[in-house]
């Protein structure tokens, strides 16, 4: 009798390396071409003009050189530096000829494309492998044991309030200043917690992550996503804001009920859990104590540890949000972290190195990620698709009216954001060629703004350009997995978005 293998679902990375032949395959398949670029150039305070063809033109950085290009934006947004990224003039797209379409081009663009990928996001690996280096150094003290089981004892039989509590604030920063990559940092400290809670990964991948999605799809003052949509819409930002509220507390009350409804289910019967199979290994590896004098008692010098860590990302938090920092000064900052917990640590030299090198290593696959979704993009920009993209689906809904309009938008942004996987680059590139149909069809162009957030938000939910491969990664659950638990929920936000859209084309 032969004995049959059961089918393994692919690793992260496997799967962004088919999304990455897939899209190679679109660039041959799809028609090059490209949209003029407008951008301001600060040190000759002109607008400089990108055209299709390579060429380029100036202008006087005036307001009326923005209304005869057919930008409705202020020109201020331009010489404050809020528009920073080149925007798109709308009828300029031009097809191009295709480049490098030979089978060794072809090799030579996939195979270039993750190496290119690592040094494009170089900032956010870094990030990644510190916070691995110093959750290495905290571990091995055994702190996070210590107070993981002294939050276990004070919360018993009221679980459920960690993914509210937790849920709701990752949600309000994703509202207010786009948190999303920084969460990378939260899994660590959280994944402890739900699982000697009685929760699987899955529960604590879920409410960082979707809190996260919710906040973002539903931004209401997020400088990366609602602020340049509206900049470069021709509206002010608080236009629409009763209905983002609305939407963010409607979809977050949903997701918490989802969320909770499988926690409560897999807290009673662990193998109800979709990565029950894996519960032991993942114990293992986040449940970890380390053996020394005092146990797992919650001694004051642990606590002291978890406190200078808890602390660093109010610091990041409001360093992101007050300070305009980035990934070079929030890895800074908790690198210097690393330096401040040493002593309290108790080690020696070569002990701190190896499980700061350790930690490091643990989170070595999560970068890799990182690198090879970033390679994806880099393959689209070469091949010239993003723009062809843009120019068909605008093309589409030019011609409806109404609450069609509405929810055909919806979609074309759905499809967007998952080709195009930032918030300000979809924005700057979308923005100026889809908000001018708002006052064709006879809506509000804020409903474009919203249209924008909510089709990114949604996809950002399941598509593997994101950040949830990334995040799967750090707890090494496969992407079926993954959608399996959440595409019920994606449906049902997907609904609600809809409805409350519907609502809003009629305000």
């Amino acid at each position: 009798m032969i004995n049959k293998k059961k089918f393994t679902f692919p690793t992260a990375y496997t799967v962004i390396l088919i999304v990455m032949l897939v899209v190679m395959g679109l660039t041959y398949i799809i028609p090059s071409g490209k949209y003029a670029k407008l951008s301001y150039d600060e040190d000759s305070s002109k607008f400089i003009v990108n055209l299709a063809n390579g060429e380029s033109n100036q202008y006087d950085a005036t307001q009326e050189t923005l209304n005869k290009l057919g930008v409705n934006v202020n020109l201020k947004q331009f010489t404050s530096g809020a528009i920073s990224k080149p925007v798109a003039l709308p009828n300029t797209y031009e097809e191009l000829e295709k480049e490098n379409t030979t089978v060794f081009g072809a090799i030579t663009t996939f195979l270039k494309a993750p190496i290119q990928g690592l040094y494009d996001s170089i900032d956010i690996i870094a990030f990644v492998l510190v916070i691995g280096g110093l959750v290495g150094v905290i571990n091995s003290t055994g702190a996070f044991t210590a107070g993981i089981n002294a939050l276990s004892k004070s919360l018993k039989g009221k679980e459920k309030w960690m993914i509210i509590i937790i849920a709701s604030l990752v949600a309000l920063g994703g509202t207010t200043f786009g948190l999303a990559e920084e969460t990378i940092a939260f899994y660590p400290i959280v994944v402890p917690i739900f699982i000697a809670a009685g929760y699987d990964a899955i529960v604590a991948i879920a409410t960082i992550f979707l809190g996260s999605c919710i906040g973002t799809m539903a931004a209401t003052v997020n400088p990366f996503s609602t602020i340049i949509a509206s900049n470069i819409a021709g509206v002010s930002f608080t236009e629409g804001m009763p209905l983002r509220i609305l939407a963010l507390v409607i979809t977050l009350i949903a997701t918490l009920i989802y969320i909770i409804r499988y926690g409560e289910k897999v807290k009673k019967d662990p193998t109800k859990s979709l990565i029950y199979l894996q519960k032991e290994e993942i114990e293992k590896r986040f449940l970890s104590t380390k053996d020394d004098k005092d146990g797992v008692e919650f001694t004051l010098r642990k606590k002291l540890i978890l406190l200078i860590f808890g602390l660093s990302f109010l610091v990041m938090i409001y360093g992101v949000k007050e300070l305009g920092w980035w990934f070079m000064e929030m890895t800074a900052l908790f690198f210097a972290v690393t330096f401040i917990i040493v002593p309290l640590s108790k080690q020696k030299e070569g002990e701190f190195v190896s499980n700061f090198v350790q930690g490091a290593a643990d989170l070595l696959g999560v970068a890799l990620t990182v690198a090879l979704a970033r390679g994806v993009t880099i393959i689209m920009d070469g091949g010239l698709i993003s723009d062809t993209i843009l120019y068909s689906l605008n093309s589409v809904v030019s011609s409806m009216s109404g609450i069609a309009f509405s929810g055909v938008m919806y979609i074309v942004y759905i499809i967007l954001g998952f080709f195009i996987n930032s918030s300000s680059g979809l924005a700057v590139l979308s923005m100026p060629i889809m908000a001018p149909l708002a006052d064709v069809v006879g809506v509000n162009r804020d409903i474009i703004v919203t249209i924008y957030m909510f089709g990114q938000g949604l996809i950002g939910i399941i598509t593997p350009t994101g950040l949830i491969l990334a995040s799967l990664a750090m707890i090494n659950v496969t992407y079926d997995k993954w959608l399996k638990f959440v595409m019920p929920l994606v449906g049902i936000i997907m609904v609600l978005s809809m409805a409350l859209l519907c609502v809003g084309s009629f305000i």
